[in-house]
């Protein structure tokens, strides 16, 4: 299979990396693989500046997408290694199998006959879907799948049995395909740090101590709680919460760079608490605040509201005290005391790690942070470098001007 540009990773960069070049009339293949494109951003419940549902950027993006004939989509696809001959590029690819096709009309009859569940990991297990799913209820392409670590298989067929459009195959295989191109642009996005590394924090070990990734899902109208915040222990409502800024970022242990956006996280999940909250107490601790350029005017409200308060120094411990409530303990460098503080919840600010840290594609090189540093590729969004949504799209087209640009000196023109 032949194409212009091959794009790795199916998030808000590579989604706008690839319409960007097919509308120009590159014929461009874009892999992504999950199930379903959109990648972090389709977790969020909100983002900087409007504060708006992902949905508002991602259904522009998705809609022009639709329209491109020239431009291939493959979900449940994880490019293996990437070689270079001559001036092309030659992708190996895996494609998982999906077991659904595309005469799937998500009418959910499927769901309803199914009877085994699994750990809905979009919503990082904080609830269970069916063996068979949609991953999340904007998802594109809008298609079941099925979870084949869990569903029985042909013993069972109950799915197949209740789709009255033999949409389903049990027994569809997975398959592995080559792709040549002529420039290749690596989107693959990021993932959270893990924060059970960080063994201080009581990350799982204690339910009520959340990331906040987590927290955009709480949040989430179409998450594990239908949009109210409250504790995972009890279903309780919290009166008070503790946001640990720099949760393994900026760490020699850890994550040893600022990932740049964990601040206006926690001041838009902090605004989330007192939308529905009004009279809850939030302490902040923090090294330093970071809200550059126009969200300034964000952390400076919150500074003015009186039921917040801001603490400046490094979380030394947390821990679960009798009524699953959490004591944060660290030492406030302003006044030069230790300090501790009893809240009901608590929210860990963990970094951005690109996803190659997990799973690097072979033949790319990598930084020694798992940032893209290869002279011969083009890459984009936190594949590149951390930053908010707006900076992701903005790297995202300047990729894409450059992967045009070296089609055009080599003779590709459209």
């Amino acid at each position: 299979m032949n194409t212009d540009v091959l794009v790795v990773g199916g998030g808000i960069a590579g989604i706008t990396a690839a319409v960007e070049a097919a509308e120009i009339g590159y014929n461009v293949t874009l892999v992504e693989k999950n199930f379903y494109l959109g990648g972090r951003v389709v977790q969020f419940y909100k983002y900087f500046p409007k504060l708006c549902p992902p949905q508002c950027g991602l259904e522009i993006l998705l809609r022009r997408a639709k329209n491109l004939r020239n431009l291939t989509i493959y979900t449940g696809a994880e490019v293996k290694n990437v070689s270079k001959g001559g001036s092309d590029y030659t992708a190996e690819i895996t494609l998982s199998p999906r077991f659904v096709n595309d005469r799937c009309t998500s009418c959910g009859k499927c769901v309803e006959a199914c009877d085994v569940s699994r750990e809905n990991d979009f919503n990082f297990g904080m609830d269970t879907t069916k063996a068979i799913y949609l991953p999340h209820q904007y998802a594109f392409p809008n298609r079941y799948v099925i979870d084949q670590r869990n569903c029985k298989g042909v013993e069972c067929s109950k799915c197949v049995e209740a789709c009255a459009y033999g949409a389903i195959d049990l027994t569809e295989k997975g398959k592995n395909i080559t792709i040549d191109a002529r420039a290749v642009i690596i989107s693959t996005g990021w993932k959270q740090y893990d924060a059970e590394k960080i063994h201080y924090l009581g990350f799982g070990k204690f339910k009520n101590v959340v990331t906040n990734l987590m927290m955009e899902r709480i949040a989430s109208p179409n998450g594990p709680f239908s949009g109210r915040i409250v504790r995972r222990s009890d279903g309780k409502e919290p009166k008070s919460v503790a946001f640990v800024q720099c949760a393994g970022s900026r760490d020699e242990n850890n994550l040893k760079y600022c990932s740049q956006v964990c601040c206006l996280a926690t001041i838009k999940q902090a605004n989330y608490l007192k939308t529905l909250y009004p009279e809850i107490k939030i302490q902040i601790f923090y090294i330093d605040l970071r809200a550059y350029g126009i969200y300034e005017h964000f952390l400076k409200r919150l500074e003015s509201d009186r039921s917040v308060e801001f603490i400046r120094g490094k979380v030394s411990k947390i821990d679960e005290l009798g009524n699953d409530n959490l004591l944060v303990q660290a030492e406030d460098t302003l006044s030069g005391t230790k300090v501790g503080r009893e809240v009901e919840f608590v929210v860990l600010a963990t970094g951005m790690e690109p996803s190659s840290v997990a799973s690097g594609i072979k033949g790319v090189s990598y930084d020694e942070n798992g940032f893209v540093s290869d002279d011969g590729l083009f890459s984009c969004g936190v594949a590149h470098k951390v930053g908010d949504v707006s900076q992701s799209n903005q790297d995202a087209e300047a990729a894409t001007l450059s992967a045009i640009q070296l089609l055009r000196n080599s003779g590709v023109r459209k």
